[in-house]
């Protein structure tokens, strides 16, 4: 098993535990290069939270070993949802992980200090380890994620050290949903829905292009409403 999906079913387990969730469904993703499926789409649900969503992609003849959580909170929650995006490729590991906004935090000084600022020696530390370096993405998408996201490349020792820094941020994480954070003006909703529109529109983040590639427009476009939904 590789690195990353240990990452990915160890973070998965933890969650499912943590907020009771039970798999609403599982469906293998398949592609015109393999007659095996390449991944599966998972959607978790239970608790206190909307909807955990998970992609699996692993096609090692192109060298795609990717796996990614999404953990959404109620679109009525200002409470964060929490990501984590794992990946092996031929040259490198990969990581993007973040707790996303669900409300400004230029505006919201006690929403940032209560589910942010505890994250900062998490931040630091990340980037201090040796094989770390900081991954390919732009501002535009930057501005849609916190200023306390990791999104690097690393060794392989790296990225076994980044263990740390996932459990710390999905244990703040699962504490914010269990306390909550203080409360925010505007309709969070609205919001959520802009954001994920942009976030996961593949104008802005030109993965889309490659998952329709590999798994077809109308496998792609499953997974992406999901995401958006």
């Amino acid at each position: 098993m590789s690195l990353p999906t240990e990452l990915s079913e160890r973070t998965l387990r933890t969650l499912s535990t943590a907020l009771d969730l039970t798999i609403a469904d599982d469906t293998a993703l398949t592609s015109s290069m393999s007659p095996d499926p390449v991944g599966r789409l998972r959607v978790l649900r239970g608790g206190p939270i909307d909807k955990v969503v998970t992609v699996d992609l692993v096609v090692p003849a192109i060298g795609l070993d990717s796996h990614m959580i999404f953990a959404f909170t109620p679109a009525e929650s200002a409470i964060p949802h929490f990501t984590l995006d794992s990946v092996r490729s031929a040259r490198y590991h990969a990581m993007h992980l973040d707790l996303i906004p669900r409300a400004d935090l230029a505006v919201h000084l006690a929403y940032l200090d209560a589910a942010y600022l505890p994250l900062t020696p998490l931040l630091e530390a990340a980037w201090q380890l040796d094989g770390v370096s900081a991954a390919a993405i732009g501002p535009r998408q930057r501005a849609m994620m916190s200023p306390w996201m990791v999104v690097c490349r690393a060794t392989e020792s790296a990225f076994r050290a980044l263990d740390a820094t996932v459990e710390g941020y999905l244990q703040h994480w699962l504490t914010l949903v269990d306390k909550g954070v203080p409360a925010v003006t505007g309709d969070t909703a609205a919001r959520d829905r802009a954001n994920r529109a942009n976030l996961f529109s593949p104008e802005v983040d030109l993965v889309w292009a490659q998952v329709a590639g590999l798994l077809g427009d109308e496998q792609a476009e499953r997974v992406r409403a999901e995401l958006l939904g």
